[in-house]
């Protein structure tokens, strides 16, 4: 789903997906200014013995959040190729609920990469969590002792602001104020 306008406000909702801890983070630009709208994470330890009621948690607390506070778009980080691949299946089917309860609500949906949103927000691609926390902190003007976090909750406002970049890059694009690169 392609997003309605590029240009605009908008507002985001970034997702990290995992079957234990499912991190989110609302983030709203108006004319460049970002400002955090809501987030936490979504934690499935308590949800029930099989993975399925885990599953289950997860669509029905982002369902939730996606009626209260009614982004517009959704960023979702793509699945890491993992060494364990039991745990890459979890992982990516934790990830494709996250995608249907956004595709449930109408949001058009963008996927990252985890290099992709280190590297928009530090500049390395292989950035540590503790780097990525503290640029989302920067960008946010939000000061860890007025608002702690779980590092899965800054991962997924690191994916709705790496989204807000390409946004503004696409629109810059579009208004011909950067080359295609083509030529």
């Amino acid at each position: 789903m392609q997003p309605a306008t590029v240009t605009g406000p908008v507002t985001v909702i970034g997702i990290d997906p995992g079957s234990q801890r499912t991190g989110w983070g609302v983030v709203r630009e108006v004319s460049g200014v970002l400002r955090l709208v809501d987030c936490g994470v979504v934690r499935t330890a308590a949800a029930g013995g099989e993975f399925c009621d885990r599953l289950a948690k997860i669509y029905r607390d982002l369902d939730g959040i996606l009626t209260r506070l009614q982004p517009q778009e959704a960023a979702i980080e793509q699945v890491f190729t993992a060494k364990n691949a039991a745990s890459a299946l979890k992982l990516g089917q934790a990830r494709g609920v996250a995608v249907a309860a956004c595709a449930a609500h109408g949001l058009a949906i963008r996927d990252y990469e985890p290099t992709l949103v280190k590297k928009s927000l530090v500049g390395t691609g292989r950035a540590e969590k503790e780097q990525v926390a503290f640029m989302v902190r920067q960008l946010l003007n939000v000061r860890e002792a007025e608002t702690p976090w779980a590092l899965d909750t800054s991962d997924a406002l690191a994916v709705a602001l790496c989204h807000l970049t390409m946004r503004r890059f696409a629109a810059r694009v579009a208004q011909g104020k950067i080359g295609s690169g083509r030529g």
